[in-house]
């Protein structure tokens, strides 16, 4: 579920805020994507969703090792690789250029803010955010076919 939940505040960012925000005055663009920024940067969405999903995932990867789970696990491992992309691009990708934006600080100039908003690169952000998107949705597409092809210990045949 935490990786369903994750996919979609991605895809949400990809397909409507980034997209509204491209539509806005420098100075709005900087105050907003500061606010949401600093809004999204939570114990529920950072620690029950984005961490917990990378988590539960890992963890999930241990429980079925047995042989009578190796066809789900090896759609779990899969998910684990997808979500371990979005990380990658997170910290290697957003980080740096989410930092730019949070440290101009509130510009006190219209070429302030056009420099701060010019350093986040929206069209870089919006592409490896959208990348991210689509590695959470198949990450949580084969736990989803993981979860469908589960076996109990002793069940012959998967669950329909």
């Amino acid at each position: 579920m935490t990786t369903g939940l994750t996919a979609g505040v991605f895809v949400d960012w990809s397909n409507t805020i980034m997209p509204g925000l491209s539509d806005v005055d420098d100075r709005t663009f900087v105050v907003a994507f500061q606010a949401l920024d600093s809004a999204i940067t939570n114990p529920l969405f950072l620690g029950v969703g984005y961490i917990g999903a990378l988590l539960f995932t890992g963890l999930s990867v241990a429980l079925h090792r047995r042989a009578e789970q190796r066809p789900a696990l090896m759609w779990i491992g899969a998910a684990l690789v997808f979500y371990l992309l979005v990380f990658v691009i997170t910290f290697s990708v957003h980080e740096p250029l989410n930092e730019e934006i949070r440290s101009a600080g509130d510009p006190d100039t219209d070429a302030g803010f056009a420099a701060a908003r010019a350093q986040l690169d929206e069209a870089m952000w919006t592409a490896w955010n959208t990348v991210r998107a689509v590695a959470s949705t198949i990450a949580f597409g084969c736990l989803t076919w993981a979860l469908a092809i589960h076996r109990r210990p002793g069940q012959t045949t998967a669950r329909h």
